[in-house]
């Protein structure tokens, strides 16, 4: 299954890093947040070298997110992933119940 490539916004982008720069590790925060570790890595660089760079200027329209919306869907993101784990092994345990293997 291929993954699409999410759109974020340079706010979201400072957020995260400020978030990873606030005392928390970055990989907790990139799981948390549904980011591969490296992603936030280069985030956080960038926002300790040049905190008002205009590299962190928005590339979309879109209204930022808050910190509240964000932990929601690194949550949201969670269970949905556990969610498919559950439904994935129901299928496999249906399967083998019915004598067919998918």
């Amino acid at each position: 299954m291929e993954r699409q490539r999410r759109s974020l916004t340079g706010e979201y982008m400072r957020q995260a890093a400020e978030l990873a720069l606030s005392g928390r590790s970055i990989g907790s925060v990139a799981k948390e947040l549904g980011l591969r570790h490296s992603v936030l890595r280069r985030w956080v660089d960038k926002l300790r070298q040049e905190p008002t760079s205009a590299a962190w200027r928005p590339t979309t329209q879109a209204t930022p997110m808050s910190a509240d919306q964000a932990s929601e869907i690194a949550r949201l993101r969670q269970e949905n992933e556990r969610l498919r784990t559950e439904r994935d092994i129901l299928r496999k345990s249906i399967a083998i119940f019915a004598g067919t293997r998918t």
